[in-house]
C-alpha cells in the first residue's frame, strides 16, 4: 500500500514536470556550431539555456575558428555527416551551402516576428533559389563611427574650417573623410586621425568593398558593382575599383603604426579606447565604445561616405551627380543560422532558431557587449527605450539612425553572394595585401584579380554564375 501510494503521489508530479516542456524535446540534444566566441557564440550559448529551459532538450555548442566554419560545414553537409542541426554562417556562403539546407518552416514564415524582420534581410539575404534556406540572427553594414567630443569641440570647429573651408561634420564624401582623418592625426586632441581593418584574414577585402560601392555601384547599372551583370566580366581593375584602392591604401596614413596588420578586432578597441577621432567598422564598434570604452557619451555614427562621382562600365566614364550619392555597403550581411537537410533533429533545430532570432532574446542581444549580434529587426531600431541601458539618448539615436538610412538608401550596396565566395576572395586578399604593402602597383594588383576572377567563373561555369549573380543582386534572369 505505502508504494501504491507513493506512485500516485509521484505521478501529478511527473505530469506537471513534463507539461512544462513546451514543445518537448526531452532527450534530443542538438549540435549548434559556429566561430569561437565571444562574437555570435555568446548569444547562442544564451539562447541554448532558454531553449533548454522551455523545452527540456539539450544543446551542444561547438566552436571553430571562422577560417574553419566554411570547409567543415560544407563538407560535413555535403558528405552528410549529420554533424551539424544548426550553423552560423555568413550570407556569402548561401549560394554554396543551399543545396544541403533545409527550408525554413512555412509557420515561421509569417506573423509578427517574420514581419519585424527588414525587408532586406528577410527578402534578398535569407532567400537562394526562391526559397528561405536561413535566418538572420545579426544585421551587419560597415558604418562611420565618430567622436562628438572632438568634432563637437569649438577650438576643433575653429582650426578645421581655417584649414579646409567648410564646418569640421560627419564627412559625407570620402575626401571630406581624409580631410577630417587628417587633421585629427595632426592635432594634438587625439593620437591617430582614423582606424580601419588592413590585415589578411582580418575582414581585410570588406572594409576594401565599403570604399569600392561609393565608385562602382552605379544606380543607371544596378548591380555592376562586382560583375557585368550582362557578361559576367569580372570590373574589379576599372577606374572606379582603382581609386578607392588607392583611398583605401591611403587611410594607412592616418592610423596608428602597425595598422597595416590590424583586423577588424584590433579596430573597435581603438575607437572605443579614444586612440582614434574615426573609424570604419560595424555596429560592434558603438555598443564597446558605449559600454567599456573611454568615450562614453560622445559615440556617435554615421552612413558611410558618398560620392558625386560613379564609374559607369558600360559607358567607361564617370557619371557626375550634383549631390553625393551614398552607396552604403552592407558589408559581411549579418550572421545567419540555417538547418542541414542531414539533421536527424530538423524540428527541434528550427525551434532553436526561432528562440535565438526571437524579439525578445534578439532585442536583449543587441544591447549586450560582445554578443556580435546588431539590429535586424524593425523593432530593433525603434524602440529606443532598449537602448538607453547602454547608449545616452543622443548616442542611441544616431546610432540606430544611422543604421536604418543605410539600409534604406536608394542605392544601398549588398555583399557577393556567389557560389565559390571563398575562392573569389581567397585570390582577392592575396592580391590586395600585396598592393597595400607596396609590393605591387594597385592596378597591377586589380589587373591580376580581374584576369583570375573570370578564369575562376570559368571553372565554374559562366552561365550559372551569371544566373547566381543576377539572382543574388535582385535581378530578373537573363532572356
Amino acid at each position: 500500500m505505502k508504494n501504491l501510494l507513493l506512485s500516485v503521489a509521484v505521478l501529478p508530479l511527473a505530469t506537471i514536470v513534463h507539461a512544462e516542456c513546451l514543445p518537448d524535446y526531452t532527450g534530443v540534444t542538438l549540435t549548434i556550431s559556429t566561430q569561437n566566441g565571444p562574437y555570435v557564440a555568446s548569444a547562442l550559448q544564451t539562447a541554448a539555456e532558454s531553449w533548454e529551459a522551455k523545452t527540456c532538450g539539450e544543446v551542444n555548442l561547438v566552436e571553430f575558428p571562422f577560417g574553419e566554419l566554411y570547409p567543415k560545414f560544407l563538407t560535413g553537409m555535403s558528405q552528410q555527416t549529420g554533424d551539424f542541426d544548426v550553423i552560423g554562417f555568413i550570407p556569402a556562403w548561401v549560394p554554396d551551402f543551399a543545396p544541403y539546407l533545409s527550408t525554413m518552416p512555412a509557420e515561421m514564415q509569417q506573423g509578427e516576428a517574420w514581419d519585424d524582420i527588414h525587408p532586406v534581410y528577410r527578402e534578398r539575404l535569407m532567400s537562394w533559389g526562391g526559397e528561405i534556406k536561413s535566418a538572420t540572427m545579426d544585421g551587419d553594414m560597415h558604418m562611420l563611427n565618430f567622436r562628438s567630443d572632438l568634432f563637437e569641440d569649438e577650438a576643433n570647429k575653429t582650426a578645421f574650417m581655417e584649414q579646409y573651408g567648410y564646418d569640421l561634420a560627419a564627412p559625407i564624401t570620402w575626401d571630406q573623410y581624409y580631410d577630417i582623418a587628417e587633421f585629427f592625426n595632426e592635432s594634438d586632441a587625439v593620437n591617430y586621425g582614423t582606424a580601419e581593418a588592413y590585415a589578411r584574414g582580418g575582414q581585410q577585402f570588406w572594409y576594401f568593398f565599403s570604399h569600392a560601392a561609393s565608385y562602382t555601384n552605379n544606380p543607371s547599372n544596378p548591380g555592376s558593382m562586382f560583375f557585368d551583370p550582362e557578361t559576367m566580366d569580372a570590373q574589379i581593375n576599372n577606374e572606379g575599383w582603382l581609386r578607392a584602392l588607392e583611398e583605401y591604401k591611403r587611410g594607412l596614413d592616418f592610423g596608428p603604426p602597425g595598422s597595416l596588420n590590424n583586423g577588424s578586432g584590433d579596430v573597435r578597441p581603438l575607437y572605443a579606447g579614444g586612440s582614434v577621432a574615426m573609424n570604419l567598422d560595424w555596429a560592434d564598434s558603438g555598443i564597446l565604445g558605449a559600454t567599456e570604452g573611454s568615450i562614453a557619451g560622445s559615440v556617435r555614427t554615421a552612413m558611410l561616405p558618398g560620392s558625386t562621382q560613379i564609374w559607369n562600365h558600360v559607358t567607361g566614364e564617370w557619371d557626375m551627380f550634383d549631390e553625393p550619392v551614398a552607396s552604403p555597403f552592407l558589408a559581411f550581411g549579418g550572421w545567419q543560422l540555417a538547418v542541414p537537410i542531414d539533421s536527424k533533429n530538423q524540428e527541434a533545430a528550427w525551434s532553436y532558431v526561432a528562440e535565438l532570432t526571437s524579439p525578445e532574446l534578439s532585442g536583449a542581444a543587441i544591447v549586450t557587449a560582445n554578443t556580435g549580434v546588431n539590429p535586424y529587426r524593425l523593432s530593433h531600431y525603434d524602440n529606443i527605450e532598449n537602448w538607453l541601458s547602454i547608449f545616452t539618448e543622443e548616442e542611441a539615436r544616431s546610432y540606430l539612425s544611422a543604421q536604418r538610412a543605410s539600409l534604406d538608401a536608394p542605392n544601398v550596396a549588398l555583399d557577393l553572394r556567389l557560389p565559390g565566395f571563398f575562392s573569389y576572395t581567397e585570390i582577392l586578399e592575396i592580391e590586395l595585401s600585396k598592393a597595400l604593402a607596396g609590393q605591387v602597383e594597385p592596378q597591377e594588383a586589380l589587373n591580376t584579380i580581374a584576369a583570375e576572377w573570370d578564369e575562376l567563373t570559368d571553372e565554374f561555369g559562366r552561365d550559372s554564375q551569371l544566373a547566381a549573380y543576377r539572382a543574388s543582386m535582385g535581378l530578373p534572369p537573363l532572356n
